[in-house]
């Protein structure tokens, strides 16, 4: 290291997938100086995952992250899904809301956050892997291969967005439990001759399932076999090993050529045992990886992103509070299990054989019936998520999210999702009783966003706090305010 320049931050990210971008972009906008390091040169346009679930749409869209203006609406709105290829599942978003199941391309998500990260000042750094990583009380070093040979970094803290098989995730330490792979999976863009043969949707046979989307001419492509894992799970997939697949999964032919991103993929799943140890956070499939199913990889990434960042950059500036930062593996490694076992009973369903058939009827019903706000539903939306209460003293609603209302205020109208674009803890007094949470909070008035606004029925409290993340951390109960904003941000202290 004699005569090179140390490269120092007050957080490292490694990874530059839609996770790591994201929190990028949510720490340089609180002023963290970040760095991320990322091994691709340019984002890939290989299709991966397109879908947004209700709960990660609702949050990005409180930190102002979607693409244009949400589509609100004053009625609840709905969307078709999916459970283990049945139809029938129904998921819906309170009114206010965007759509309940966003459709995004994840790279036109990792464009969108990367310029937002950039434009905040992130330092992203493309064409860099990092290879190792030490912590000690202070800090992390780290190192990197990059486009000029090994470089090296000091950070306060790293946050590893680098995927199932994360560096950091080894580096650190940090043991997994582990599901050994069942089936075997491809996964393909191709031209088929002709289009009709396999209409998009899901195909199921005795032999296994075919999922079809067709986009511009171009079919995208996924097997599913139960019989066993792949002999060989690093050996490339052929043409003719996808078409080989899908005619003996369809029982006949189909013709395809001009292959594109041939892959294979497993049901292995790994969950962390801690998705935080020491000054190293694990986000996103570094923490978790699961089967596919579902949609739910980026979403849980997302949420996880959006957990950690506010927490992380008010440990970064000193504002956070003893135990703030324990919570992250708290809230978000609960939630992850929770994804796991979804997508393990989703494939179990999934198998051929007489009881799956039996199971699939029995399901098929339950869907019908859930109307969009059952269990199934906040299964893969993440809806029903309630946090634990790190204070004790968080009122009856502590943990739970507060939908978007809208809100009248001496300054104009406006609604939850707008005031918290800035990223800061938001305290609502609504009425005039709630003036003495005020003078509770003035401790904390220059770390917190406090509104007026007029008492409204979709908020049924005299005063409320809220996290940066949208979730309730207090109402009027027989809990104490103070206690609970010391919790969470310390004692009062500079401004934000």
């Amino acid at each position: 290291m004699q005569g090179e320049r140390l490269i120092e931050a007050q957080v490292l990210v490694a990874g530059g997938g839609p996770v790591g971008l994201l929190v990028a972009a949510e720490l340089a906008a609180y002023g963290v100086d970040t760095v991320l390091l990322e091994p691709r040169t340019e984002v890939s346009d290989q299709p991966k995952a397109t879908t947004l679930h209700a709960r990660a749409v609702q949050s990005l869209a409180r930190r102002g992250h979607l693409p244009g203006p949400p589509p609100y609406s004053a009625e609840p709105t709905t969307s078709a899904f999916h459970f283990a290829g049945l139809p029938g599942l129904t998921i819906a978003a309170p009114p206010g809301e965007p759509e309940p199941v966003l459709k995004c391309a994840q790279a036109v998500l990792e464009r969108r956050l990367e310029a937002r990260a950039r434009a905040a000042g992130a330092r992203v750094l493309r064409g860099h892997r990092l290879t190792d990583a030490v912590q000690d009380g202070n800090g992390v070093r780290i190192t990197a291969e990059g486009p000029e040979g090994q470089r090296h970094f000091r950070a306060g803290y790293l946050v590893g967005a680098d995927g199932a098989r994360s560096t950091v995730r080894a580096r650190a330490g940090i043991e997994s439990d582990t599901f050994p792979a069942t089936v075997s999976a491809l996964m393909g863009t191709v031209t088929l001759a002709d289009p009709g043969a396999l209409p998009k949707g899901w195909h199921r046979t005795p032999r296994g399932w075919i999922v079809a989307k067709h986009d511009g001419g171009r079919t995208h492509l996924r097997t599913l076999n139960c019989d066993g894992a792949h002999p060989d799970r690093l050996r490339p997939v052929t043409l003719e090993e996808l078409r080989s697949e899908v005619a003996r999964i369809a029982g006949r032919d189909i013709a395809m050529h001009s292959p594109l991103w041939l892959s294979r993929f497993s049901d292995f799943a790994r969950l962390a045992r801690t998705f935080a140890l020491g000054r190293v956070f694990l986000v996103g499939d570094a923490a978790h990886v699961h089967f596919p199913i579902g949609g739910q990889g980026l979403s849980t990434g997302v949420l996880d992103a959006l957990n950690l960042s506010w927490k992380l950059a008010l440990a970064v500036r000193g504002w956070a509070g003893p135990t703030l930062l324990n919570g992250y593996d708290a809230e978000r490694r609960p939630q992850a299990r929770r994804v796991i076992d979804g997508t393990l009973a989703q494939l179990a369903l999934m198998r051929p054989g007489p009881e799956a058939d039996a199971l699939r009827t029995v399901f098929t019903g339950l869907l019908a019936d859930e109307g969009g706000s059952g269990h199934l539903s906040g299964l893969i939306s993440a809806q029903d998520t309630v946090l634990p209460d790190p204070t004790g003293a968080g009122g009856p609603a502590a943990g739970m999210y507060l939908g978007n209302t809208a809100l009248s205020t001496p300054e104009g109208d406006t609604d939850v999702i707008r005031l918290l674009h800035d990223g800061r803890p938001l305290l609502l007094l609504l009425g005039e009783k709630a003036g003495r949470h005020r003078e509770e909070a003035r401790a904390w008035e220059e770390r917190l966003r406090t509104v007026e606004a007029r008492p409204t029925p979709s908020v049924p409290y005299e005063a409320a706090l809220l996290r940066p993340d949208g979730y309730l951390a207090w109402v009027p109960g027989d809990g104490d305010l103070r206690q609970v904003l010391a919790a969470y941000f310390g004692p009062g202290a500079p401004a934000w």
